[in-house]
């Protein structure tokens, strides 16, 4: 004969055994579910946490070419001060590497051609290279250079506008022209890398003096220019057809409004360099 406690124990052994085998499951799985959504907002501040971080890196804009003279400048000062030419290719809107040519008396050929690839010197090397339209020794004064290739691109950027010339990658070409100035030589670019349109901006007073093939409804080999730097009245030419006489004027509304772009993205060099802005 059985104690009382003993069958109290068989009767519920009775009763969990002969609970349902579905509701048994459907406990499992709510307790499952439990477990799972606990580890949902884990999950998402996980992911939330790796997308800004991605994002951070991606939304890294690539370095100007102050930047890349700031480079050399830290491998030898004396370098900045003899720039001949600073060139980079296929910028969204700033290209990867910057390719920078300096004149230097002990260089075969008189010419170094240094690298900048995200800020960092990756080549230092003797060119043969020749610098195409910059008169021989010809270097740009840093302390007459006031636009980085941001602002050179700010101000293209608003002349493509308002010229309706839609374009995708930008080339930037810093040298000296003929008078000694330094110019930003700007072309645009299609997707295909076929030139839309160049512009050439002074890197002192970031005026537009050149154009060529800029404008909608234009050649390609329709070119303005007018190389007086600063508020200058509208020029025509006496042998100016109907279509490049509407070309030229609208060269002369341009430049007035990059003129106030550039009023806004003012930059100088020698301040930068220094760390003063």
């Amino acid at each position: 004969m059985h104690s009382p406690e003993h069958t109290a124990r068989s009767s519920r052994r009775r009763r969990v055994s002969s609970y349902p085998m579905f509701a048994r499951l459907k406990l499992k799985t709510a307790v499952d579910t439990i477990r799972k959504r606990g580890s949902i907002p884990s999950m998402l501040k996980t992911l939330a946490a790796l997308l800004l971080s991605a994002s951070a890196v991606f939304a890294q804009p690539n370095p100007t070419a102050y930047d890349a003279l700031r480079a050399v400048g830290n491998q030898n000062r004396d370098f900045v001060n003899r720039i001949v030419s600073v060139i980079g290719v296929d910028g969204n809107p700033q290209p990867s590497t910057w390719r920078i040519l300096i004149d230097d008396p002990n260089a075969r050929g008189g010419i170094r051609e240094v690298e900048v690839t995200d800020g960092r010197i990756t080549s230092n090397r003797v060119s043969s290279r020749q610098v195409t339209g910059t008169p021989q020794g010809a270097t740009i004064n840093p302390a007459r250079l006031n636009l980085d290739s941001s602002g050179a691109y700010e101000v293209a950027s608003r002349t493509a506008d308002s010229s309706h010339v839609p374009f995708a990658l930008v080339s930037y070409n810093l040298r000296t022209n003929e008078r000694g100035d330094a110019t930003w030589i700007v072309t645009l670019q299609n997707q295909n890398r076929r030139p839309v349109g160049t512009i050439y901006i002074g890197a002192n007073k970031g005026t537009v003096t050149r154009t060529e093939g800029m404008f909608a409804g234009a050649p390609m080999d329709a070119v303005v220019e007018d190389r007086r730097e600063g508020d200058v009245g509208e020029e025509e030419q006496s042998g100016d057809n109907r279509i490049m006489r509407s070309v030229r004027h609208m060269f002369y509304r341009t430049r007035e409004q990059a003129q106030e772009t550039f009023k806004r993205v003012r930059h100088n060099f020698a301040d930068y360099i220094r760390g003063n802005d």
